[in-house]
């Protein structure tokens, strides 16, 4: 019960984080790969919102936020070593593997009728 509380607080914290998006996306003062990235995060945002309803039915969402966010962590932090981003950058590397480690940690787990059938096939 309380890790499922925790898990709709995270995932409530972290759509508005990524909602959050929205507004530099409307000041259109960006470069045209950023805007394009935040109009996919802010999308994200949405939908890990309504996730935050029914958390275990939205199984693979929560997947694949966390570890399309171990990704983006893992790009900017080549880009950061090769000097292709500024060192400030980092932050951003280190929210998204947070966000990363706590979506799996708190992931739901599968429902037995799952296991069960997994085990038969």
């Amino acid at each position: 019960m309380i890790r499922e509380r925790a898990l709709k607080a995270v995932l409530v914290l972290v759509g508005l984080l990524f909602l959050a998006g929205v507004y530099p996306l409307v000041q259109m003062h960006l470069e045209e790969a950023l805007r394009m990235m935040l109009s996919v995060y802010a999308t994200l945002g949405i939908f890990l919102l309504l996730a935050s309803r029914n958390p275990s039915a939205n199984r693979s969402l929560i997947a694949f936020t966390a570890w399309s966010s171990f990704a983006h962590a893992a790009v900017m932090a080549v880009q950061v070593y090769r000097n292709l981003i500024p060192r400030g950058e980092l932050l951003g590397v280190l929210a998204f593997a947070i966000i990363g480690v706590a979506l799996i940690a708190l992931a739901p787990a599968k429902p037995s009728g799952e296991l069960a059938s997994a085990a038969g096939a």
